[in-house]
């Protein structure tokens, strides 16, 4: 059931986050959502795709995307159109990037890689992990960890890199730089913080570890969106923080929290860990 901002208003803050834990476990479970990823992989020579068929390769003017090389009995649509041959498969980062379907449950996108170069991404809505999931535990609703924190704009143009993952050390996969649009800064227990946020579309996405990052939560981290406030200051409901898209699928390549963003305490609030239907880790 949807509720609407009325209706959300109206619950107590137990109910509210309720709701969003619901909305979030029906998110992941969706057939492009984090649970049906099963694979991402890079294309910089014409080469198979584990998992789907078909042969891929870039394209040879460089531009957006890369091209598909397959038979009409594979049965690889691109754009709705069966491909029998070549076909470009245009990238997300087209005005009018392509889609893939491989079958009724597998589909494909393509998208830019760090670095430079495409990767194709694939979806299975009745990937093992779905078929396997049995919930993402959390901690109980903490009202302590609503902090109110000061929010502070950054010049113009100003940013920080962000490792992540799978990222190699060399050149050609060095951190990303992110644009920090401001400082958030908040005093807890006498230990000031001073947090690094990068632009998420509309909201501002905070990476942060914190004591029980490897012990009772993922150990990668979490991921925490907020947005300033009118009166200059910035709400951080830690008990909305999430689990990355790598905690959910190992294709994922997630940013790591820089050094400003590992707290030295445990931050009891938020999901946990995603949990197999036998109640174990599904990625253990």
């Amino acid at each position: 059931m949807t509720l609407t901002a009325e209706q959300l208003a109206q619950q107590t803050p137990e109910q509210q986050l309720a709701y969003f834990h619901e909305r979030r476990e029906l998110a992941v479970t969706q057939p492009l959502g984090s649970l049906a990823l099963t694979n991402t992989q890079l294309v910089d020579v014409e080469q198979p795709i584990w998992g789907v068929p078909g042969r891929w390769a870039p394209r040879p003017d460089g531009a957006s995307g890369l091209t598909v090389i397959a038979a009409a009995e594979e049965g690889v649509h691109v754009d709705g159109v069966l491909v029998d041959g070549e076909t470009v498969v245009r990238g997300q980062d087209d005005a009018n990037p392509s889609e893939v379907v491989f079958s009724d449950t597998v589909r494909g996108k393509v998208i830019t890689q760090n670095g430079g170069g495409y990767a194709l991404r694939v979806w299975d809505a009745k990937s093992e992990a779905i078929e396997n999931f049995g919930g993402i535990d959390a901690f109980p609703y903490d009202p302590d960890w609503v902090v109110t924190a000061a929010w502070a704009e950054n010049p113009e143009g100003t940013t920080m890199g962000f490792q992540h993952i799978k990222d190699d050390e060399d050149a050609a996969h060095s951190p990303r730089e992110e644009v920090i649009p401001g400082s958030i800064r908040f005093t807890r227990d006498g230990v000031d913080y001073d947090l690094a946020a990068f632009k998420a579309g509309r909201a501002l996405q905070l990476v942060f570890a914190d004591a029980t990052s490897g012990d009772t939560t993922y150990s990668v981290g979490r991921f925490l969106f907020v947005a300033p406030n009118a009166d200059g200051t910035i709400t951080l409901d830690f008990n909305r923080a999430i689990l990355p898209p790598c905690a959910f699928s190992y294709a994922f390549n997630c940013p790591m929290p820089p050094k400003q963003n590992r707290f030295g305490i445990p931050i009891e609030a938020g999901e946990k860990n995603v949990l197999a239907k036998d109640g174990t880790l599904l990625h253990g």
